[in-house]
């Protein structure tokens, strides 16, 4: 139990969203300052990496190596092959890591971390190019870069000055155009992205083709077309997707009976089990071809409010059948 005497101070619940709205309210305006100043420098660092025909490798210290990590896997994933390389490492082996077809970023705040210029020297001997990020427009490392992007901000959102908060803000901010704007140069695309994510539900969503979640064979529910209702009711019962396919003599899918239909069909009065299921199955089923993205039936299920697909060949036979439940099973949903 806290007492008045037990020394902690207890701030009020105003003053700490104040002071939080105050913290994000600056760094927003730090990140609208630094827009203003992109110019020329910043098209030269995009040029840059688009040139590299080796791997951008991402330096730096404390905080700033903390940045460089989330932009060396935001170049990666988004087309550029990238990695963060620890400065203090890079003197006892890790500059075997870097050739003279890469392209070095390099970031500290006030652009004098002995770590950074220390390897320097080295990476200009192997013949590595080098971009600088920091906040100090005169300082070793931005004078000694061929590039150097200014990420400078007015002063830091800690009330101290001194906790990195707005300069690594600004840092990772700029470090997020690059890669964007790489990206748009690069003409990259969602599927080049999802390639790179296959573990994660977008690159599910954009890898995965109706062949990789459609029932096939023994498992595909169907009939002739001249079957009557009880028949295909049994089928329905029998292979639990809730509809069946009625194709041809030619294995061609021209129609498609659900147990909506059903449900219709007995409200309606019509439930006569032996009349033929040619006049009563819905004439226009919806079809796709197994290379077609499993993404595009969930968008058509959405918009048409059904359940089921039957799967065609590029002769248009009936190869396959799929449900919301293979879709989930997938993870495409």
């Amino acid at each position: 139990m806290m007492t008045a005497n037990s020394g902690i101070h207890l701030v009020k619940t105003p003053d700490i969203v104040s002071r939080a709205r105050g913290v994000l309210l600056h760094e927003a305006d730090e990140i609208r300052h630094l827009a203003d100043r992109i110019g020329s420098a910043f098209e030269a660092a995009v040029h840059m990496i688009l040139a590299c025909k080796g791997r951008v490798v991402v330096t730096g210290m404390g905080k700033s190596g903390h940045i460089g990590g989330k932009i060396a896997a935001t170049l990666a994933s988004t087309g550029t092959p990238a990695f963060f390389m620890h400065p203090a490492e890079a003197s006892h082996g890790d500059l075997g890591m870097i050739t003279a077809e890469d392209v070095v970023i390099a970031l500290s705040n006030s652009g004098e971390s002995d770590e950074i210029i220390n390897i320097l020297p080295a990476i200009r001997r192997i013949g590595a190019r080098v971009l600088s990020i920091t906040g100090s427009e005169d300082s070793t490392l931005s004078r000694e870069s061929e590039v150097h992007l200014s990420a400078a901000v007015s002063h830091e959102a800690c009330p101290l000055g001194l906790a990195p908060t707005a300069s690594t803000t600004a840092a990772l901010a700029l470090g997020d155009a690059l890669a964007l704007c790489v990206l748009d140069l690069r003409e990259f695309t969602a599927e080049d992205f999802a390639r790179s994510h296959p573990g994660g539900s977008l690159g599910r969503r954009l890898l995965v083709r109706i062949k990789d979640v459609m029932r096939t064979g023994a498992a595909v529910p169907q009939i002739d077309q001249h079957a009557s209702i009880q028949e295909a009711i049994t089928q329905i019962s029998l292979k639990g997707m809730g509809f069946t396919a009625i194709v041809d003599h030619a294995q061609r899918p021209i129609g498609i009976f659900t147990d909506g239909d059903l449900r219709r069909l007995f409200m309606q009065g019509k439930n006569n089990p032996q009349a033929s299921i040619d006049t009563v199955m819905n004439k226009q089923p919806y079809l796709l071809e197994t290379n077609q993205m499993a993404v595009e039936a969930v968008n058509m299920m959405e918009q048409h409010k059904i359940n089921g697909f039957l799967a065609v060949d590029a002769q248009g036979q009936l190869v396959g059948a799929f449900n919301m439940h293979d879709l989930l099973k997938a993870k495409v949903v």
